[in-house]
């Protein structure tokens, strides 16, 4: 029996990058998951590979209306909701925050930050009438510092954080935790591929070299921790930060021709 037996997960933008990797994870250890997210074919195409306990839903995680859809098609089909993952984000081209443009700030924000609130204001009653669950909000090593050409979603990450710490303080006595998993450079679309025309993708200008653990991550690697922190091993966890990172918040570590002068 796998550790999500008989309960139901959401996974937003669940048919791409991260998202897809935890929609198969949390299959494979029992759960009734629900894909959502905005690549309907993409999302019909891996509920169909996964067969049973397996469904595509369209979600705009910046729609009340779709959440409020979501919410009502997955209760109709599996029962009230266990876990939340709001994986769903973008990333902005890069830029100066001079020269980017309002309507760019507006939309990383609105699917980072609006789309995770909106999913936990949804999500949460249903929780509540099946006796509790757990919700993670994805964010990134970008909330524990400011980075260059990239403020509109490092300002969104940051602001995931504090909303994480207060839905924890909400919703805690209703025994739902909430967390925050924060993910270093992960190989995914969203790394490997530009962000806009005739912009490198972040996986070309990014060095993993100088960090304790020289690599980018595997998608897999993410799932494993957030498998752990919906599980009732981390019950007692609740308002806290996950960071997987292969050390790259800590700076550059040692390297191994470093010598000290005797």
């Amino acid at each position: 029996m796998g550790r999500f037996e008989g309960q139901t997960v959401i996974v937003t933008g669940g048919s791409g990058g991260m998202g897809s990797s935890h929609v198969q994870g949390y299959h494979a250890e029992g759960a009734n998951i629900v894909i959502a997210g905005r690549d309907d074919d993409a999302g019909r195409d891996l509920a169909a590979q996964l067969g049973h306990r397996a469904r595509s839903v369209h979600l705009d995680v910046t729609s009340e209306d779709d959440w409020a859809a979501v919410v009502r098609d997955v209760e109709g089909h599996f029962g009230p909701i266990t876990i939340l993952v709001n994986n769903a984000g973008v990333q902005n081209p890069a830029a100066l925050i001079e020269h980017t443009e309002l309507r760019t700030w507006e939309s990383i924000l609105s699917v980072n930050v609006t789309g995770q609130f909106l999913g936990i204001k949804a999500v949460a009653p249903s929780m509540r009438r099946g006796g509790g669950g757990t919700i993670v909000n994805i964010a990134s090593t970008m909330a524990h510092l400011g980075t260059a050409f990239y403020a509109p979603y490092t300002a969104s990450k940051w602001a995931v954080r504090g909303l994480t710490r207060t839905a924890a303080l909400e919703l805690g006595r209703d025994n739902i935790r909430v967390n925050s998993l924060h993910p270093g450079v992960v190989s995914t679309p969203l790394v490997n591929q530009p962000t806009a025309v005739g912009q490198p993708a972040i996986a070309d200008v990014y060095s993993p070299d100088p960090f304790a653990i020289p690599r980018l991550a595997e998608p897999s690697e993410i799932t494993r921790l957030l498998l752990f922190m919906t599980s009732q091993d981390a019950a007692f966890a609740t308002g806290s930060e996950f960071v997987l990172d292969g050390g790259l918040l800590l700076g550059p570590a040692l390297q191994p021709e470093t010598t000290i002068a005797a």
